[in-house]
């Protein structure tokens, strides 16, 4: 088990070096060191990464980005989610073509990758199963996301949920932090945009809904290019950020 729990951290540096830690789930700790022990060939010379995977961009964040889990030999392989694999190149390129990342591939977590504005994360951050995580272990893990929020919340402007696993993951974190849901609850589809009133006095939240940048849905077409940038585009205008300026470069060294 963690050292800390979600409770107990007061900084996004400090719940990223706990989420680390993490064991509460038997089943995604067995099968995350498994493949990190056994590998696939084509990275048997990569020391896997094999633990939790954190969040990834800035602390002061306006706009957040929310996955599934991380990929079996993507983040649990590289240590940083959607790092490595196939679908974290559609969104990097895309997030690059609108000024929000410094290059459009990512493939390691020294890459000298830095996001402008945006932080992505997840609900569940061990590498699951043929990438279905339980519900369960989906429950398990909201804590973690329910502080990342907290700790976002004076600079979260809009959020960007790829696919209907990580909306209705999401929306239980979302009523129980600064914002208050509609009823019926807002259902998920891509080009779905909710605006989210605050509890808290604070500015209100702008919820978008994507397709998953999975290889289902970018190989067969259901999600393009354009319709991912459209997205993306929408929601850094709702949270403040100009798409296509320019992203400074990472210091030397």
């Amino acid at each position: 088990m963690t050292t800390q729990g979600p409770g107990q951290v007061a900084s996004l540096t400090e719940l990223d070096a706990a989420v680390a830690d993490c064991r509460a789930c038997p089943r995604l700790v067995r099968w995350r060191e498994e493949v990190a022990q056994v590998k696939r060939a084509a990275f048997r010379d990569w020391d896997y990464w094999g633990r939790p995977v954190p969040g990834f961009g800035p602390e002061d964040a306006a706009m957040v980005i929310i996955g599934l889990a991380p990929a079996a030999h993507g983040g649990n392989r590289t240590g940083r989610i959607f790092t490595g694999d196939r679908s974290g190149d559609v969104l990097y390129a895309a997030l690059h073509e609108l000024g929000l990342a410094s290059q459009a591939t990512s493939v390691s977590a020294g890459d000298g990758m830095r996001l402008r504005g945006v932080r992505i994360t997840a609900p569940v951050r061990c590498a699951p199963p043929e990438n279905r995580p339980t519900p369960a272990e989906r429950d398990t893990c909201r804590p973690w996301l329910a502080r990342e929020l907290q700790l976002l919340r004076p600079t979260l402007r809009s959020v960007v949920v790829l696919g209907g696993f990580g909306w209705q993951a999401l929306l239980p974190v979302l009523a129980a932090t600064s914002w208050r849901l509609p009823r019926p609850l807002p259902v998920f589809g891509h080009g779905a945009v909710v605006r989210l009133p605050a509890t808290d006095s604070g500015p209100e939240l702008s919820l978008f809904g994507c397709y998953h940048v999975s290889q289902q849905n970018t190989f067969t077409g259901r999600l393009t290019p354009a319709m991912l940038c459209q997205v993306l585009g929408a929601a850094a205008e709702a949270a403040g950020l100009r798409p296509r300026d320019d992203v400074p470069e990472p210091p030397d060294g």
